[in-house]
């Protein structure tokens, strides 16, 4: 990344990580966007280049674009199922421990708060549109297709759980782990 990046990305880390230290003190609604600005140093109008919503903050992340990466580095020859479970395995290992135990906090909060939930099934649409053209792309189907927009739809539907599980149980298994085990179960035609 050039300077400019990494000053954008670093910027975009302390509003995030304060917008986290602020919410975790004082609740929510309790912390504003005016909170988050000053604590991360930066102005309002700042805040909002970076997150158009207070919402934002907590629910933007850049691990749908490394995960549609991660599908489309695989090679040709496995099942489209086979290559978004190691495309899975692959984006995790570039997520470090110190980011996966933020995305815990964010996603604990997620769960917590309504508007935010609802921001998520937003969110979920959206990966599911970007996996589906991954997707398509691989097989060479219509990303319309029934069959194509069902195959990621059980995929996702297959990590919902996992992450569920994942903070109520206070992490005590790794995510990751949690969903290569779904995506195997459903590789697996489901036995139950």
């Amino acid at each position: 990344m050039s300077l400019r990046e990494r000053k954008k990305a670093k910027t975009r880390r302390t509003i995030q990580e304060q917008a986290l230290r602020l919410i975790a003190a004082q609740g929510y609604e309790a912390t504003t966007v005016e909170q988050i600005a000053e604590a991360s140093e930066v102005s309002p109008s700042t805040f909002f280049r970076y997150f158009p919503t207070k919402e934002d903050v907590i629910i933007q992340d850049d691990y749908d674009p490394m995960l549609e990466a991660a599908l489309r580095r695989q090679p040709p020859g496995p099942a489209p199922l086979t290559a978004i479970r190691n495309a899975f395995r692959a984006a995790f290992t570039e997520i470090s421990d110190e980011e996966l135990a933020q995305i815990f906090v964010r996603t604990k909060l997620t769960l917590s708060v309504p508007a935010l939930r609802v921001r998520t099934v937003e969110g979920m649409f959206a990966t599911i549109d970007l996996l589906t053209r991954a997707v398509a792309e691989r097989t060479g189907r219509d990303p319309r297709g029934f069959a194509v927009q069902v195959l990621v739809g059980a995929v996702i539907g297959a990590v919902l759980p996992c992450i569920k599980v994942w903070v109520e149980h206070d992490g005590a298994r790794p995510l990751p782990e949690l969903v290569d085990e779904a995506l195997g179960f459903l590789e697996a035609g489901l036995p139950v």
